[in-house]
């Protein structure tokens, strides 16, 4: 117990030189307010600015952080896969700032694992520092990987919401434009009318038009962000109907029929596979049970007659 805590002690010794190398003038760069603000009249009583930063250890953890979010990035890789993901859920996120959310992640799961596994070996007579490492490193792996996995499940759920209002959206632009209205003006109904997902990404596609570009770039840049397919072609087919002039209507239409057989695809390969995973408590459990049942008391016959 005293050579633990001893090593905690140390650890934690380490951490705070760690902080303060890190935070000392010569590994951290000065920003621009900090270089013009000797030459910056201020009024009397109003401190310069910089001045609760260089009395703070934040910039040097925030620096520590960076660093760690960008050897992560290089040994993990996939920043390609990761900003599609990131694009597709429509988050603010970036790469650079997702790294650094699993850098977080994989820090708790470092110090729950190791601080779990600690405690649960002390309750069982004994504290193994071996095993406390251990599960120190598996909590950070695990962290790191949580991070991604909760990012693959968000599309996946975001996807799926998508897929249920698409072909309501579709047709709701069919029938706009049949009744005389512009694109845009379809686009600016459909909108109005449904909240979801899909009229989040359209909205922020006519926000950028609003700002000056053209209706076709932002929906083919809408187009190249979406990780669903049918939308990306859905939209990438609204934009050539209005570039070469063809009927929208008709488009729109066979679109969103296409989009419902899609989904009824899917729904009988989902079904499917339930079938499947219903079928193994039924063979695995359920069976074996029925079969004892039927067989107990025969056998317990046989057992009295044998005797």
């Amino acid at each position: 117990m005293n050579a633990w805590f001893g090593a905690l002690l140390g650890g934690l010794f380490a951490a705070g030189i760690g902080v303060a190398v890190l935070g000392a003038p010569p590994r951290r760069m000065p920003t621009l307010t900090d270089r013009i603000a000797p030459y910056v009249a201020a009024p009397a009583g109003t401190p310069r600015p910089g001045t609760a930063r260089e009395s703070s250890s934040w910039p040097a953890v925030r620096a520590a952080l960076h660093a760690a979010s960008r050897r992560l990035d290089r040994l993990v890789g996939g920043a390609e896969s990761v900003g599609r993901r990131l694009g597709g859920l429509g988050s603010g996120l970036g790469v650079e700032e997702f790294r650094l959310e699993q850098v977080i992640w994989g820090a708790v799961g470092l110090i729950g694992g190791g601080i779990g596994l600690g405690v649960l070996t002390l309750l069982h007579g004994g504290l193994d520092p071996v095993l406390a490492v251990g599960g120190s490193l598996i909590g950070g792996v695990a962290g790191v990987l949580g991070r991604d996995w909760w990012l693959t499940r968000q599309l996946r759920r975001r996807e799926q919401a998508m897929l249920a209002e698409f072909p309501i959206i579709a047709d709701l632009m069919a029938l706009s434009v049949v009744a005389g209205e512009s694109p845009v003006d379809a686009l600016q109904r459909v909108c109005r009318l449904i909240r979801g997902e899909l009229s989040l990404d359209l909205s922020r596609a006519l926000a950028e038009t609003r700002s000056g570009m053209p209706i076709n770039q932002a929906l083919t840049e809408l187009a190249e962000r979406s990780t669903l397919e049918p939308f990306s072609r859905f939209v990438k087919g609204f934009v050539v109907a209005i570039e070469r002039g063809t009927p929208l209507a008709g488009v729109l239409r066979a679109q969103a029929t296409d989009v419902r057989e899609s989904a009824k695809r899917a729904l009988l390969e989902t079904g499917g596979q339930k079938e499947l995973q219903m079928m193994l408590p039924v063979v695995f459990l359920i069976l074996p049970v029925t079969v004892l049942f039927a067989l107990y008391p025969g056998l317990l016959t046989l057992v009295s007659l044998a005797r």
